[in-house]
C-alpha cells in the first residue's frame, strides 16, 4: 500500500535525538522528504543519513535554535531553497512537528533559577509560536497539512518541581487548541501528542548530565520510547485529510498518573 507521506515535505525541530531523531527516520522509512533542525549539526549530520537509509525521499538538516527568531527566519529560508521557492509558496509543506523543547532542573519556585525558567519557556512555548509563525506560509491548504505539536502529560497536571515545565506545556497545549480555532477553514490539521515517562535524554538534560539519577527515573517499570512516539507521530500525520487528532495523551501501562508509577520489585 502507498503511504501518503511518500514524497511529502515534513520538517522537524530538534531532531538530533530522541522523539525528533525517531520521528525522521519513521517519517523516511515512510518515503517522505525531511528538513530537520536542531543545534547539534553533527548529530543532525546522522540523523539525516539513517533517514535516507530508511527509505526517505530526501533529508536536509541545518542548524535551528527555536530561542532565536533570526535562527528560525533563517531556516526557514534555507527550507524555502530546499523545496523551492515558488514550490514553498504554493504550499508544498506538508507536517510540521515541533518537537524542540525540554526541561531543565527540578528545584521548587523558591529555589528556581531564571537561566532555567527562561530556556524552558523559550524552546517550549515561544519556540513552538515561532516556528508556526514562520513556517505557516509554507503549508498546504486543504490538503491534509499538520502541525503537530510535542506535548506532556505535564500540561495535564502537576508535580513538585515542575512549576515552569508543567507551565510551559498547558501552554503549549492551549496554542494548539487556539491555533485549531484560528486556521478553520484552511484545512490544516493541528495537534498535540502528549507523552508521560518516556526514556530519552529528556531526564539527563534536566538532571544537568547526571546519567545514574536519570537512569533512576525509569528504573524498575517499562518506559515508553522514542520510536513508540515517533510511530504515533506518523499515524497521525497519515490520517485521512478530513481526520484531525486533536490531542492525544500515552503513557506506558506502568504509568498510571504523574507521579503514580508502577515498579517491578526485582527477585
Amino acid at each position: 500500500m502507498k503511504s501518503s507521506l511518500k514524497n511529502k515535505w515534513v520538517l522537524i525541530t530538534g531532531a538530533s535525538s530522541g522523539f525528533g531523531a525517531a520521528a525522521a527516520r519513521a517519517f523516511g522509512a515512510e518515503g517522505a522528504k525531511l528538513l530537520l533542525g536542531a543545534r547539534r549539526v553533527d548529530r543532525l549530520k546522522k540523523v539525516a543519513a539513517e533517514s535516507k537509509k530508511a527509505g526517505a525521499g530526501e533529508a536536509y538538516f541545518h542548524f535551528l535554535d527555536v530561542a532565536k527568531t533570526a535562527s528560525v527566519k533563517e531556516f526557514i529560508s534555507w527550507a524555502e531553497e530546499k523545496i523551492g521557492k515558488r514550490k514553498a509558496k504554493n504550499g508544498n509543506l506538508h507536517v510540521l512537528v515541533n518537537n524542540a523543547g525540554g526541561a531543565h532542573g527540578l528545584g521548587t519556585v523558591v529555589e528556581g533559577k531564571d537561566a532555567d525558567w527562561e530556556a524552558m519557556i523559550q524552546s517550549n512555548v515561544l519556540g513552538v509560536l515561532r516556528m508556526t509563525r514562520a513556517a505557516l506560509p509554507l503549508m498546504a491548504r486543504d490538503a491534509g497539512a499538520s502541525i503537530i505539536n510535542i506535548g506532556s502529560v505535564a500540561g495535564h497536571g502537576v508535580y513538585e518541581g515542575g512549576a515552569v515545565y508543567c507551565a510551559a506545556k498547558a501552554a503549549e497545549l492551549q496554542i494548539t487548541r487556539v491555533l485549531r480555532l484560528e486556521l478553520l477553514g484552511t484545512g490544516i490539521r493541528v495537534g498535540t501528542v502528549d507523552p508521560g515517562l518516556a526514556e530519552t535524554e529528556f531526564s539527563v538534560v534536566r538532571l544537568k548530565g547526571d546519567a545514574v539519577a536519570a537512569k533512576k527515573v525509569y528504573e524498575d517499570m517499562t518506559p515508553l520510547t522514542a520510536g513508540d512516539i515517533a510511530e504515533i507521530l506518523v499515524w497521525v500525520a497519515s490520517r485521512p485529510a478530513h481526520v484531525n487528532i486533536d490531542e492525544l495523551i500515552v503513557k506506558p501501562v506502568d504509568q498510571a498518573a504523574i507521579g503514580k508509577v508502577f515498579r517491578r520489585v526485582k527477585r
